[in-house]
């Protein structure tokens, strides 16, 4: 006996914007089952809409896939050297008496060339316009009344004629069972008069010629399947196993849009988060591993990754909750893994030093770890933690304003520098006890100096804690930011000096 085939399926972008949001969880969902099912991804470039594409956005819906860790293993193929197959399937459709032509001009019935087409691919974000209902009058049309326009050159295009009576039945992993009845269906075009095919001819062409088992595309797509099923048929295939999965939506329930903020893959990368957590957080956006699970690793949703899982319901985007991801893999891989995260962001942002990855690594590991369970995005290593990893950073005005202005606060830097410069060891107990000694000596709470002192040397009131920061700066950067602060401290206590 013959084993089952393995699932062939196909992330379908259009070059019409970048990889957003909806079309990164279908290249996601499409990845992880094929991945768990031992099956082949394949990518595929729908470029045939030359009024809206923008070839420079290939490389960046590219990029995209490759930062989410979406890998293909057959492609890009792009539909735009593939037309000689559409047109072929066009004409074979037409000869078998599934098609006819259409000489309508631009607009006349919805004419052929007016119709506006879902040529937005299976990755977009936005959602296909719906085909007007069009009664083309071409249909019915003699063999003579053809051969007559034929002979005049009038520009054609190529309908099909969808059967009057009757349904048009698929089964959907998801939604289950679905019938269309036949009238509803509009003889919609196959190939524009232009010579260039719609969106719904080529990519069942591409969908045969590929050997695609399986598609998985955005729940907005469930109107375009009986007309694709009708094609399947007449070009003598059997169609795929299909799958449509939720749409995404905005906390508003409204669909995922610009006003709800940044929409695209690569503006989320830009803004520190990490990969691997924004593929968990995409993944649980319309499917689910059963029971409570949420952090889970990438090879564990591959493992436990299904159909069955997918949701009908539609998923919302929520920010909260992926920064939430984002601070879980911030904090629980092993240190090792973040490093190179790190090491990126300070390099970006001119932070980096060679040392770091050779003879200070150790001390680049240890200051990493403790400031990750402070942080929220990468970009937090080089905002409010600049101060580990450069002198070349401000203070905060509201704790300037809120730790500096006793008065005491002056002298009790200045005799905390002295204490610890005479510091024969420099660890976390001597650090500490050298700051109560001169708290208690002056009669003040520690409280006063641990705070003020916490701006002087990172500018900030919230941070890792005092001494352990201290060590991580070390004694001569320690000392030398608290004499530094000392003048400071004065102007903030005489802002009119």
């Amino acid at each position: 006996m013959n084993s089952p085939q393995k699932p062939r399926v196909r992330f379908a972008p259009s070059p019409t914007g970048n990889l957003h949001v909806g079309g990164a969880r279908t290249a996601l969902f499409n990845w992880l089952f094929a991945q768990h099912e031992g099956g082949t991804l394949l990518l595929r470039i729908e470029d045939t809409d030359v009024e809206r594409n923008r070839p420079e956005l290939v490389d960046g819906i590219l990029e995209g896939l490759k930062w989410l860790g979406v890998e293909w293993d057959e492609g890009p193929y792009f539909q735009s050297q593939r037309l000689e197959m559409y047109r072929a399937a066009g004409e074979k459709i037409l000869a078998s008496g599934a098609g006819y032509t259409c000489y309508c001009k631009p607009l006349a019935y919805g004419g052929a060339d007016a119709v506006p087409e879902e040529q937005e691919g299976e990755g977009d974000d936005e959602t296909p316009k719906s085909e007007k209902m069009v009664f083309c009058n071409c249909r019915d049309l003699s063999e003579a009344e053809r051969a007559a326009k034929e002979a005049q050159g009038i520009p054609r295009a190529i309908r099909f004629k969808v059967p009057r009576t009757g349904v048009t039945k698929f089964e959907d992993a998801v939604f289950g069972p679905r019938e269309v009845q036949n009238a509803e269906i509009e003889d919609f075009v196959l190939m524009r008069s232009s010579g260039l095919p719609t969106y719904q001819l080529s990519v069942v062409v591409d969908d045969i010629d590929m050997r695609i088992t399986h598609i998985l595309r955005g729940a907005d797509h469930l109107s375009n399947t009986p007309k694709q099923v009708l094609i399947y048929r007449a070009l003598g295939a059997e169609p795929p196993i299909f799958a449509h999965v939720p749409l995404i939506l905005g906390a508003d329930r409204t669909r995922l849009s610009k006003r709800h903020g940044a929409t695209s893959v690569g503006s989320y990368a830009d803004e520190g988060f990490l990969p691997e957590a924004f593929r968990n957080f995409l993944a649980l956006l319309g499917w689910s591993a059963g029971g409570d699970a949420e952090y889970m690793r990438t090879p564990e949703l591959i493992e436990r990754f299904s159909l069955s899982g997918v949701s009908r319901t539609n998923a919302i985007f929520d920010r909260a909750k992926l920064e939430w991801f984002n601070t879980q893999y911030l904090q629980r891989p092993p240190m090792e893994e973040i490093l190179p995260y790190v090491e990126a962001e300070l390099r970006r942002a001119g932070l980096w030093k060679d040392a770091w990855s050779g003879a200070e690594k150790e001390w680049f590991a240890r200051t990493v770890d403790l400031i990750r369970p402070r942080t929220r995005l990468l970009h937090d290593f080089s905002g409010w933690a600049r101060a580990f990893f450069t002198d070349d950073f401000e203070y905060e005005p509201e704790a300037r304003a809120k730790f500096w202005k006793d008065e005491k606060v002056s002298g009790l830097l200045a005799k905390l520098a002295d204490a610890l410069a005479a510091l024969p060891e420099w660890n976390h107990d001597a650090c500490d006890a050298a700051t109560r000694t001169v708290t208690a000596a002056e009669g003040v709470k520690a409280g006063m100096l641990i705070n003020a002192t916490r701006v002087a040397i990172v500018g900030r009131a919230v941070a890792p804690p005092l001494f352990d920061t201290m060590v991580a700066l070390g004694k001569e950067r320690v000392i030398a930011r608290l004499r530094k602060a000392l003048p400071l401290v004065s102007a903030q206590q005489n802002p009119a000096i």
